[in-house]
C-alpha cells in the first residue's frame, strides 16, 4: 500500500532491549542504524532516554541512557535521511536530562504514558516542543482503559500541541476489529493530528494490526527487525516494508543485519511465538509473568501456566 504520508520507525534497538536490558553491541547497533539509513527507514528509535539518577549502567546497558555522546558515536551527525529518535517513560527521566534540540542529533522524543499519567505526558512533550524536538504521546495499555477515561485522555490530547498520538497494543491482545474501533475513536476525536500504531504481537497478529491500522489511516508505523522486542515482540521491519509499496524502501540492507545480527541473536534470547506469550495476550494481561517462565528452566510446563494465569495467580 503505497501512501506518501506513512513514515516508518524501526524500534529494533529500543523495544528489542526490554529483552536483554539494552546490552547491545556498539557494532549491532550502528549496523541497525546504517540498514535503516541504507533502506529508506524514516526513523530509528535508537533507545529509551532515562536517567541515571534512577538506573545504574552497572546493569543496563548504553540504550537505556541514550547519552548524546554515545549516539553521536553511532551515528555522528547524521547527515541523512533517516531522523533519530529516543523514547521516554513518564517518572523515569528529569527535563534537565534533555538538551535543547540545537544541541542534539536527536531529532524525535515520544513520551509513554498510561491514562492517568496524561497529564504529565502533555506537559513532558510539550517542554521537549518547546526545546525544538518533534514529539509524540504513546499511550499504553490502551486495551485496559475504560471508555470513559480514555475519552478524557483523548480530550486533553485534542487541546494540547503534541501532533501525534499512538495506538499501542501493549500487551498483542487486540483483533483488528479492536484496531478499526480505536482508530475511528482516535481519529474522530484528534482531527489534524497524525495517529501512530505500535502492535506487540502475543496473537501473532501485530503484522496483520499493523496493516488495519494503516488501513484506517495511521500514518506513524512501529516495526522491527525480525520484530526482536518485548516478550513475543513486534511488527518486524521486513514484513513491513515489503508491504508497502513506496519505492523508497529497499528490503536488501534489513536482510544484511537480519544474518549479521538478529539471527544469530535468536541464539541467546527468546522472543516470537511462545506458548506463555500467547496466553498472557490471550488474557489482556501484561506479558511479565510469561517472560518469566520462559527465561526459566519450566518453559515448557505451559499448561501449569495456563491454568494459573486463567486463576489469576502469576499476573504480578
Amino acid at each position: 500500500m503505497y501512501r506518501k504520508e506513512i513514515k516508518v520507525l524501526d524500534c529494533t534497538i529500543r523495544d528489542g532491549g526490554l529483552m536483554n536490558k539494552w546490552q547491545f553491541s556498539k557494532e549491532m547497533v550502528k549496523s541497525v542504524y546504517d540498514g535503516c539509513v541504507a533502506a529508506g527507514v524514516d526513523y530509528m528509535e535508537i533507545g529509551y532516554k532515562s536517567s541515571e539518577n534512577q538506573f545504574s549502567r552497572d546493569e543496563y546497558g548504553a540504550w537505556k541512557f541514550c547519552d548524546e555522546n554515545e549516539i553521536r558515536e553511532i551515528v555522528g551527525e547524521n547527515k541523512t535521511h533517516t531522523k533519530i529518535s529516543v523514547l521516554a517513560d513518564i517518572g523515569r527521566i528529569d527535563y534537565d536530562d534533555i538538551a535543547p534540540k540545537s544541541e542534539s542529533v536527536v531529532d524525535m522524543v515520544r513520551v509513554a504514558c498510561y491514562d492517568h499519567q496524561i497529564d504529565k505526558a502533555i506537559h513532558l512533550a510539550e517542554h521537549c516542543i518547546d526545546k525544538g524536538y518533534e514529539t509524540t504521546i504513546n499511550l499504553m495499555a490502551v486495551s485496559t482503559t475504560i471508555e470513559h477515561t480514555l475519552e478524557e485522555v483523548l480530550n486533553d490530547v485534542a487541546k494540547c500541541r503534541v501532533p501525534t498520538f499512538y495506538l499501542v497494543d501493549s500487551f498483542g491482545s487486540m483483533y483488528s476489529e479492536q484496531i478499526q474501533y480505536f482508530m475511528n475513536k482516535y481519529k474522530t476525536a484528534l482531527p489534524g493530528k497524525t495517529i501512530g500504531i505500535h502492535a506487540h504481537n502475543n496473537m501473532q497478529l501485530a503484522f496483520a494490526n499493523t496493516i488495519e491500522g494503516i488501513i484506517q489511516g495511521a500514518n506513524m508505523i512501529d516495526c522491527t527487525m525480525l520484530g526482536l522486542g518485548r516478550g513475543a515482540g513486534n511488527c518486524p521491519t521486513e514484513l513491513l516494508l515489503s508491504f508497502l509499496k513506496n519505492p523508497k524502501f529497499n528490503l536488501r540492507p534489513i536482510f544484511e543485519v537480519l544474518e549479521k545480527h538478529l539471527l544469530p541473536l535468536q541464539e541467546e534470547i527468546r522472543w516470537g511465538y511462545y506458548l506463555p506469550y500467547m496466553i498472557t495476550g490471550m488474557m489482556n494481561e501484561h506479558p511479565k509473568s510469561g517472560m518469566k517462565l520462559v527465561e526459566s528452566d519450566h518453559r515448557n510446563e505451559v499448561l501449569k501456566f495456563f491454568d494459573a494465569v486463567i486463576d489469576g495467580k502469576v499476573l504480578e
